[in-house]
């Protein structure tokens, strides 16, 4: 029960301890002991009527007592006091304030580093460890683990408010916050069978987070933008797995699986997003999926359209990932060779050397061109490197069938 509580509520918990104490370091330790005392308790005791009032109150006591070794000397006992009553006024309130949209925003101040904001908002809102944000943004977990704990202490010392800003400044900080709701969907969306609990909570924290912001920001064409995205690749959730859990690509997939309420309500957004004139990187992501979603539903190839959206969401973000896809789709129109040299572009970048996607890219275009040998290590090193099962044995699959 109480990991089920964690998955609930611990954005909205540590979000709400932040803002009182100024403090995401302390907030998050403080709520860590009480999950620790939850799971010693409620196994004897039963959970209790509200378990999140409960784990206020624990998480209270030990944000008091931190408060008091670190700021003896800084801190008036007045300050405490009303960190303390504010505290307990919340511990027996029915509901808690939810104050994760002003805390990603605070994580997203000008202030930290530009570079770990994103990285911020999943481990403080989300609660992501260092390892799987580090795999998420193509780092080590040690560098993102140092960063991660010298942004905590910024926000500390610049004494950032936790709020939600005034609406002049919120254009400068949402391209963090659509990142890394972006980032939290696609390390949930890495279970496609809802099967981990975990990462299908993210799913649906990411999702619901999204339509915060474009609450908050209906004008918006990239907030727009972003929940098309994430509309159209959780509509596919249910097609991207056989009954047995073996993995189907886009293309062998059942349109008949796809949930269609979704698609509509994307394109909506994708059509309102296009009518405020103001294109940028998410609602080319999500015009890109449209595009995938006609082809199958249609069977009319549209790959020239597809390349022509990849050239400019390239030219945007000059990502690698990017310059995969754009590869793969370039393959479509132009072969396999056209592709291979293209892939050839961003070879150099050492952060695809443990990236899986681009191995297997690299490898189904090797195959194309009749380089089986170089195919087949390339084959080796996307299974090696990926963590699914089931889309490992595909790409064994792969491999398998080249010729000897």
């Amino acid at each position: 029960m109480a990991e089920a509580v964690a998955r609930r509520s611990y954005g909205k918990l540590v979000a709400f301890l932040a803002a009182r104490t100024r403090d995401v370091a302390v907030a998050e330790d403080a709520l860590s002991e009480a999950f620790a005392s939850a799971l010693a308790d409620w196994p004897v005791n039963g959970c209790p009527l509200n378990p999140e009032a409960w784990l206020l109150t624990v998480a209270r006591r030990k944000t008091i007592d931190v408060a008091r070794r670190r700021r003896s000397g800084e801190i008036a006992a007045e300050r405490l006091q009303v960190m303390a009553e504010g505290l307990d006024a919340a511990a027996t309130d029915a509901e808690i304030p939810d104050r994760r949209l002003a805390l990603m925003f605070v994580c997203a101040h000008p202030a930290i580093e530009a570079g770990i904001r994103a990285p911020l908002i999943l481990q403080v809102v989300l609660g992501l460890d260092a390892k799987t944000i580090a795999s998420a943004f193509l780092t080590s977990p040690a560098a993102m683990s140092k960063r991660l704990v010298r942004a905590k202490d910024k926000i500390r010392q610049a004494g950032i408010p936790f709020s939600v800003p005034e609406r002049e400044e919120l254009p400068g900080r949402l391209d963090t916050v659509l990142d890394a709701v972006y980032a939290a969907f696609t390390e949930g969306w890495t279970d496609p069978g809802g099967t981990d609990a975990t990462r299908r909570d993210l799913t649906e924290e990411a999702m619901f987070l999204a339509r915060l912001v474009t609450e908050l920001l209906p004008q918006e064409p990239e907030a727009l933008g972003l929940l098309a995205l994430l509309l159209y690749g959780e509509a596919r959730r249910r097609a991207r797995r056989q009954p047995d859990g073996e993995y189907v690509p886009l293309a062998e997939q059942d349109t008949a699986l796809w949930d269609w309420q979704m698609i509509v309500e994307a394109e909506g957004l994708l059509r309102r997003a296009s009518a405020l004139g103001s294109v940028g990187r998410y609602q080319l992501e999500a015009a890109l999926q449209s595009a995938h979603v006609h082809r199958c539903r249609t069977g009319q190839a549209n790959w020239a359209e597809v390349v022509q959206l990849y050239d400019a969401l390239f030219a945007l973000v000059g990502s690698p990932v990017v310059a995969i896809n754009r590869a793969l789709a370039i393959a479509e129109v132009h072969g396999a060779g056209a592709g291979l040299a293209a892939v050839q572009e961003v070879a150099a970048d050492v952060r695809l050397a443990e990236y899986q996607p681009y191995w297997a890219a690299r490898a189904e275009l090797l195959a194309k061109t009749g380089a089986h040998g170089e195919a087949r290590s390339a084959y080796e090193m996307a299974i090696g490197l990926e963590r699914d099962p089931a889309v490992r044995r595909f790409l064994q699959e792969r491999q398998s069938a080249l010729p000897a």
